[in-house]
């Protein structure tokens, strides 16, 4: 039997799961989310679906939440989109369960350290990720590490005060939507065919999404920020405005080391789950 890590993550319509075998991530599964049931079935559900990947010799399970999360006790503070999700005792409930180390944080803390551990992000020190979608989060790697904060809240500059609203209302999907009563990706085919109306939305966003970046650059002066979710995909009708937007920046000698990238993973907050396991067996090394 392989030894192997399984990664988790949690979302309010899917859980998806893969384990990392000799660096390699396999055997991706999914399941929706019973996102409206009650506490003890919705572990339940976990606790089954981690039970599909028994057939692996797991020495650790990393899981990955769309929320805040207690990452010392493994608790989970709060999730908007599952309600009875709140302050649950995940950890305990899955150690106590398999035997197994369990590790939890943030999903967007986890794509930034997947990211930075197994794609696009390795030959920075210094990142930070945005998961852009139906919403927007964010994950910090200083000096080579995760930087999670009091109850992994670092980055959450989705409810930083902009405009009228927040970052999160311009720089997700929810910025398409409202504005312009369409899903990005129902925009974005409007906008390569051309169409006028479609082109100015993205070039509204990508001006945003820079406002947003400046504001990152401001407080943590990155090596680059790597960019995540659906939204990603249409980079290029964005790219123009938001290099527009970043070129306003105070510090043109911080602007002159920083890049702006795409991940290449689709499975990057799996990766970044497995990374908490890896990363916490690593510690382990160093500190013995």
């Amino acid at each position: 039997m392989e030894k192997a890590i399984l990664g988790l993550d949690i979302g309010g319509t899917g859980i998806k799961g893969g384990v990392l075998i000799n660096g390699h991530l396999e055997d991706i599964r999914s399941i929706a989310t019973p996102a409206r049931e009650n506490k003890e079935f919705i572990l339940e559900t976990i606790a089954e679906f981690i039970e599909t990947y028994l057939e692996y010799d797991l020495i650790g399970i990393g899981i990955g939440i769309p929320g805040l999360v207690d990452v010392r006790e493994g608790i989970v503070l709060g999730l908007s989109n599952i309600p009875a999700f709140q302050h649950v005792e995940l950890k305990k409930f899955l150690t106590n369960r398999f035997g197994k180390p369990v590790f939890i944080n943030n999903d967007a803390n986890c794509f930034a350290s997947g990211v930075h551990k197994f794609g696009v992000g390795q030959r920075f020190n210094h990142l930070v990720g945005l998961t852009l979608g139906t919403g927007i989060g964010g994950g910090i790697v200083i000096n080579g590490h995760l930087y999670s904060g009091v109850n992994s809240a670092a980055g959450e500059w989705c409810s930083s005060t902009y405009l009228d609203k927040d970052f999160e209302h311009y720089c997700s999907g929810k910025f398409f939507e409202r504005f312009y009563n369409k899903k990005p990706k129902a925009l974005a085919k409007l906008a390569l065919a051309g169409d006028p109306v479609a082109l100015k939305a993205f070039d509204e966003y990508g001006h945003h999404l820079g406002e947003l970046i400046k504001h990152i650059l401001y407080a943590l002066a990155p090596e680059a920020v790597i960019l995540g979710g659906s939204i990603r995909k249409t980079y290029p009708l964005f790219k123009k405005s938001l290099f527009k937007s970043i070129s306003t920046f105070n510090y043109p000698t911080v602007i002159e080391r920083f890049e702006i990238l795409l991940s290449e993973m689709d499975e990057t907050a799996i990766h970044g789950a497995v990374a908490l396991v890896e990363l916490e067996n690593e510690n382990e090394v160093v500190n013995n």
